[in-house]
């Protein structure tokens, strides 16, 4: 009897699930999607339900003609794509263009292109949250049919991204100038990051003090903080300027202080739950400074090898094998002290999450980071070490901190300071997840004892804006509003770097100035493509098509028609951007007059006489530092070769070869002792 084809999408996928299942079974990849919309037409039927057309790439077609071949000698197929939409999509493109279907088939809401013939063949579609013997014994003894509700919540996704890039695309090109695209959510990620520009660039800092005082009581001395002056509270800003600060000092240095309070709790710290797709990319940036695009690259690798469940997920849910496992390892390795005393159970708060996905995690804990082995790079041990960590943490022990708060008040000027402590009294969690926390021990006083003020200090400060988006903070605020899905954030970010539409400087978000131009376009003239509130209720539709709630045509007609109405008049009305300025300059090349045009990446200085003259030139900015190694240039603004990254770099490049990611006209600005804050601290 011939085998059984299991189809997977990576060959690295398959090399580990054919360990696996052995004799019997032949695993075979997809190479990922099979078929998709054309590249070069709509390929939506608007006038016809919406109906797609898809074509197999030319760089499939080889890979077509092989599953064809395996699949018309054997027994059955095993659809054993990704556990998530696009993977069941994956599954029923590659049915439909090997041209295979089950025997009780379930018909789709739109076939799209037609198969010309399909054969009936016992096919299966198999899921499974982490590559082992077991899950995937589990898998086929549990096989299913396609489900069609997740095809076409994927195939409204694609549809409706399909509608908006390709026809709002052009009006741009229109508008302002050619190559520039938008989208259903990467538009709305530009627009965070530019909203948050300008909100730097219109935040007024306010000058504001705080007094704090030294106190000495038995040779012991310590630091408190101004809280209450006059029998009124300081708030931040309360004193405003130095006249404040002064009349404060003046009121408290003649002034007896004896202890108030000093008070004692005592608090458990709990564990946090397992990672999810985007906790875990906000937590390998701030820990290990991996972008988001690496993490789940590194992650891809570690779950094809069996190390890891299945790391697109926003559950999470751990199954009850897993945490018997955690707890079984907690115990034998760290003792009963520090194993919870009952299973933790961790409630997802992502909306739309899920639950019946797992969280990312080890698939099993024996295999510690220690025994990983040397076949793995660095960046793949880090990552696995956060992930292992993470996931035993969840079933450990709470730890236990007491908080110590001392106030001291002074009767005259009716004032009180305040400081604190903490002490860990037991680690916990934290054995095998460190958290940094800073201890602080106070001097055992007595309510009423006097204590001495040594020193009376004002400090002065102002108010900071908001701070720019990182990777990890832009993710978990797409999160937050309900934008984009564990599959989504890292292409999302990638195309709005790609495109020019910002940039990254020592991991911060900067809109770039085409994206200012691009988001005020929007928000003027087609506020919804723009609007979070909008785009989350998208998302919310196409959960509802997931759950077989409605037909996946519906919000697409609710979209299509109001948009192609407003799209018509408004390429009709809308008067084109002029994005030159004269220079005063000619062209070197043919006399003509020189502008500055913008571009993808930038302004540049190019020839007015295009395209008859392709004259061009960068507009190198100055930096007015010196090159650090040979002394002779001076540090430049530049691009790397697809110019989708900003560094620095000397402009006697390439006799000089010096270059940085980090700004150095910030670091010169900054304090450069500074120390890593508490979340930064590396496992």
């Amino acid at each position: 009897m011939s085998d059984a084809v299991v189809i997977v999408e990576s060959p690295a996928k398959s090399k580990t699930i054919q360990g696996y299942l052995g004799a019997g079974f032949r695993v075979v990849a997809s190479y990922g999607h099979v078929r998709d919309l054309p590249k070069n037409d709509l390929g939506v039927d608007v006038d016809h339900n919406f109906t797609p057309t898809y074509v197999i790439p030319t760089k499939a077609r080889k890979t077509i003609a092989m599953l064809k071949k395996e699949c018309d000698r054997a027994s059955a197929v095993y659809l054993a794509t990704d556990y998530d939409r696009e993977g069941e999509a994956i599954a029923w493109h590659v049915a439909q263009a090997v041209g295979i279907q089950s025997q009780n088939p379930v018909p789709s809401a739109t076939e799209g292109s037609k198969v010309k013939s399909q054969k009936v063949k016992k096919i299966y579609r198999i899921t499974f949250h982490e590559i082992t013997k077991e899950a995937l014994k589990q898998a086929i003894e549990h096989s299913r049919d396609i489900d069609q509700n997740l095809v076409d919540a994927q195939q409204a996704r694609r549809v409706l991204d399909r509608l908006v890039g390709y026809k709002l695309s052009p009006f741009l090109w229109k508008k302002v100038y050619k190559g520039l695209s938008a989208g259903r959510v990467q538009s709305v990620a530009v627009r965070l990051i530019v909203d948050r520009e300008r909100e730097i660039e219109a935040f007024t800092p306010q000058e504001y003090w705080s007094i704090v005082a030294d106190f000495l009581a038995h040779t012991k001395s310590f630091t408190a903080s101004l809280i209450k002056l006059d029998g009124k509270p300081i708030e931040k800003l309360t004193l405003t300027n130095t006249r404040d600060a002064d009349a404060a000092i003046t009121a408290l240095k003649e002034d007896e202080y004896h202890v108030a309070s000093l008070d004692t709790t005592h608090e458990q710290k709990y564990p946090y739950a397992p990672y999810t797709t985007s906790t875990l990319q906000q937590d390998a940036s701030k820990r290990l400074y991996f972008s988001s695009k690496q993490t789940m690259k590194l992650a891809q690798d570690l779950y094809e090898a069996g190390l890891i469940t299945y790391m697109r997920t926003d559950s999470t849910n751990v199954s009850t094998q897993a945490v018997n496992a955690f707890r079984k390892y907690i115990s034998a390795t760290y003792s009963e002290k520090y194993l919870s005393p009952k299973p933790k159970v961790f409630i997802t708060k992502s909306k739309g999450a899920q639950e019946a996905h797992e969280a990312i995690r080890p698939t099993n804990p024996d295999t510690n980071p220690d025994t990983l082995g040397a076949s793995w790079s660095d960046k793949h041990t880090k990552l696995y070490t956060l992930i292992w960590r993470r996931s035993i943490a969840s079933q450990m022990a709470d730890a236990r901190i007491d908080r110590q708060s001392l106030v001291v008040n002074g009767k005259k000027s009716k004032s009180l300071f305040k400081t604190t402590g903490q002490k860990v009294v037991f680690d916990g969690f934290m054995k095998v997840y460190p958290i940094v926390i800073e201890e602080k021990t106070l001097p055992q006083l007595t309510v009423d004892e006097g204590v001495d003020c040594t020193k009376l200090t004002p400090e002065q400060h102002f108010t900071q804006p908001p701070g720019r988006f990182t990777e990890a903070s832009l993710v978990k605020e797409l999160e937050n509003l309900g934008i984009g899905r564990p599959s989504t954030y890292v292409p999302t970010i990638s195309t709005i770097v790609d495109r020019g539409y910002v940039r990254v400087e020592n991991r911060t978000f900067y809109p770039n100035e085409v994206g200012c131009i691009v988001i005020d376009l929007l928000k003027e003239h087609f506020p919804n493509i723009v609007d979070a509130t909008f785009t989350a209720t998208m998302e919310d539709n196409l959960d509802s098509i997931a759950d077989g709630k409605q037909s996946w045509t519906k919000p697409i007609a609710a979209f299509w028609g109001p948009f192609e109405t407003l799209l018509a008049a408004k390429t009709k009305n809308v008067e084109k951007l002029d994005m030159t300025k004269e220079i005063n300059e000619k062209c070197p090349t043919c006399g003509k007059q020189l502008i500055e045009r913008l571009g993808k990446f930038g302004t540049f200085i190019a020839c007015s006489g295009f395209p008859q003259c392709k004259y061009t030139r960068q507009i190198q900015v100055e930096t007015g530092l010196s090159c650090p190694e040979c002394k002779e240039g001076n540090v430049i603004e530049r691009h790397t070769r697809k110019r989708n990254r900003l560094f620095w770099g000397c402009d006697h490049y390439p006799k000089c070869t010096y270059a940085t990611w980090d700004n150095p006209t910030k670091l010169k600005s900054q304090n450069s002792n500074l120390k890593t804050s508490t979340q930064d601290q590396k496992i």
